[in-house]
């Protein structure tokens, strides 16, 4: 972008236009019937509208996207199309349910357009692919594979933790606003730029949805934000002057969280694709714990692990040794598991507890 005033225009902008969207998203929502039902396997206890994430789609296409037409930043455009496509199978899915093999396929030709297609058109253009050795072509399509993969279960996980008030936006908005600072220090600007018109287009839609729901996210706005989330982190990979795996520390409580959760129901034998209370944010809601609460000890997490470690692993000294940030990324996540383990076990142990308690 040429200058400052443009972006801080496009943010306020996008600001606005996603609270404006959210407000209307309300009514069509009632309209529609769009309403999430208290139950058994959801954490809230009031009838509430769904869908409000459409108001992030459009402010952030409109406002961070389509300016970049005409720009240095006209590749950025590339994000267009994989971002409608997650949002359409996700509007779709808050109308009435998709099957999953369906929202899956979308997911993974979204990750292939942006990640794989421009790769290839590269490798093509490029005299030297023809001198690659079978190895090295044989690594660079297992790094886009695992791309593709780490892209869409993004996608998924972020729809996953979207289940309390609050906790997805403030995620997002930490993560982006981490990405975005190390960036601008790192002089990638245009990069920058783009996180905080992401961050306004998400910002606008917090007063909805916390401390009170007024309407959810849905799977429009939560799919988006977890393909975005995945597309910064692999950006700012690429970045020198940063240290790689510092986006993939910044996201460690979510990914933490639906990982474990994940592999946890598989190796119970439970329907792991079906919905579910099972992950530890979901667990201190039946423990008595408010939502806000639990986005605080989510949070707590971002600024008090999350945070130093990344200021640890981007300073002048550990910038040159790629180990040492590999081995800091591993202490997070092994931290992680070991806080997520001991927090479901205490949970179970108050829900056993309180459950005896009631039978007696």
């Amino acid at each position: 972008m040429p200058n400052v005033s443009a972006p801080l225009i496009w943010t306020g902008s996008a600001l606005v236009l996603s609270a404006l969207l959210t407000e209307a998203s309300i009514l069509y929502a009632r309209r529609r019937n769009l309403i999430d039902e208290p139950g058994m396997r959801r954490s809230h206890s009031v009838p509430t509208p769904r869908g409000g994430g459409i108001g992030i789609v459009v402010a952030i296409v409109v406002c961070g996207l389509m300016p970049t037409l005409g720009t240095p930043d006209f590749p950025i455009l590339w994000l267009v199309p994989p971002v409608l496509g997650v949002a359409l199978v996700g509007w779709a899915d808050d109308h009435g349910g998709l099957s999953a093999r369906k929202r899956f396929a979308t997911h993974c030709a979204a990750a292939v357009w942006f990640f794989v297609l421009p790769a290839i058109f590269v490798a093509f253009g490029t005299p030297a692919f023809n001198y690659l050795s079978r190895a090295q072509i044989w690594l660079a399509v297992s790094i886009e594979i695992l791309t593709v993969l780490g892209a869409v279960w993004s996608i998924n996980l972020h729809n996953f933790m979207d289940g309390i008030n609050g906790i997805l936006a403030l995620q997002a908005i930490f993560v982006l606003a981490v990405l975005a600072g190390l960036e601008h220090h790192a002089s990638a600007t245009s990069g920058s730029w783009q996180y905080v018109i992401w961050i306004a287009a998400i910002a606008g839609f917090l007063p909805f949805n916390f401390p009170r729901a007024r309407i959810f996210m849905g799977d429009v706005g939560s799919g988006v934000i977890g393909f975005l989330i995945a597309v910064a982190v692999c950006w700012q990979m690429n970045l020198p002057d940063i240290a790689p795996a510092s986006g993939i520390v910044a996201c460690s409580a979510f990914v933490t969280d639906a990982t474990c959760t994940l592999i946890s129901r598989m190796f119970r034998g439970r329907r792991w694709y079906s919905a579910h209370r099972e992950h530890l944010y979901q667990w201190l809601v039946r423990c008595g714990h408010s939502h806000a609460r639990v986005v605080a000890f989510y949070m707590g997490w971002n600024l008090l692990i999350v945070l130093p470690v990344i200021f640890c692993m981007n300073r002048s000294s550990a910038l040159d040794s790629t180990g040492s940030g590999i081995a800091a990324a591993a202490a997070v996540y092994t931290l992680a598991v070991i806080v997520w383990f001991v927090g479901k076990r205490r949970c179970l142990a108050v829900v056993r507890a309180r459950s005896r308690h009631a039978a007696a």
